[in-house]
């Protein structure tokens, strides 16, 4: 928050201590998002920890193939002998790495062309949102997909791919919000006083943006599994070797009716982590709605 903000009235953020127990006191009485945060939080653990927590390699031919959940195997195996719940360990790692990934890539470069068409607005504002426009007019997963087959098959660039196919959202988003803000009277005072521009959309407006940016890198988290997902399914996403939760459902798809498990597990990690990630963000969007008075 600028000096400006608080000389003008505009309503001051309370210190990140408090507003930090305050958002977990409403996870803790939102049911949803507690499930959310427990799930995602055990997703993470894997993710971090998964060579040392899986019970196999997850590219070890064992020879025991299409064995049906037990103790030895507790979630199967597929038609190659792989343990199941090792291939789906592993998969947790690229699935939150280009989730976060792809987000982050699309929330910087989104933000900036849409910080910076809101603020000057006149020719640059329409080359940019033409631009903007134009992606607008093509489904994200449509625009993944092209431009995986431009770049080719492989992790960095699903995550380019993604990552630009997801820009736009936040482009919009940021640039409805600046060109609201810069009408405000502290933006016109650090203008007088002789602030730069680069210093008035950084200091001044940014901060007070941040609020619905952050519920969409929250969403967008969600969407960007599912893109990564569905481009490994069509084989259009990271090399054979690398076990992801997509290409474990487009891998054991032949055998599905006389190995459910193949289907059920890897579906089931998708979905949860999706969930959660929704319910997470729900979560986030009542405590940063601006409308709601909160004690923190």
């Amino acid at each position: 928050m600028s000096k400006y903000a608080k000389i003008f009235g505009q309503a001051d953020a309370a210190p990140v201590k408090n507003r930090g127990l305050g958002f977990l006191r409403d996870i803790a009485k939102d049911k949803k998002a507690l499930f959310g945060l427990v799930v995602l939080l055990i997703f993470a653990f894997f993710a971090v920890f998964g060579p040392w927590v899986a019970p196999h390699d997850p590219n070890a031919m064992m020879f025991d193939m299409l064995i049906p959940p037990s103790w030895e195997y507790p979630l199967g195996t597929d038609d190659l002998g792989r343990d199941l719940l090792s291939r789906v360990i592993h998969g947790t790692q690229i699935s939150l790495f280009v989730g976060l990934s792809t987000v982050a890539i699309a929330l910087v470069f989104g933000v900036a062309l849409g910080l910076i068409a809101g603020y000057y607005g006149g020719w640059i504002d329409n080359i940019i949102m033409r631009y903007i426009d134009l992606q607008w007019a093509f489904p994200n997963f449509i625009i993944a997909v092209y431009l995986v087959a431009v770049f080719g098959a492989g992790l960095l660039n699903v995550i380019i791919a993604i990552s630009l196919a997801f820009l736009d959202d936040f482009a919009r988003i940021a640039r409805s919000m600046v060109l609201t803000i810069k009408q405000e009277q502290y933006v016109d005072a650090a203008r007088v006083s002789g602030a730069s521009n680069q210093r008035i959309m950084w200091r001044h407006i940014l901060p007070n943006a941040v609020a619905p940016i952050i519920v969409q890198a929250t969403v967008s988290v969600s969407y960007a599994i599912l893109g990564e997902a569905s481009l490994s399914f069509l084989g259009l996403g990271v090399e054979a070797d690398t076990p992801t939760w997509g290409l474990i459902l487009a891998d054991g798809r032949s055998f599905i009716s006389r190995a459910w498990w193949l289907g059920l597990f890897p579906g089931a990690a998708i979905m949860l982590t999706v969930l959660s990630i929704n319910f997470l963000g729900d979560g986030l969007r009542d405590f940063l709605d601006v409308r709601e008075v909160k004690d923190v």
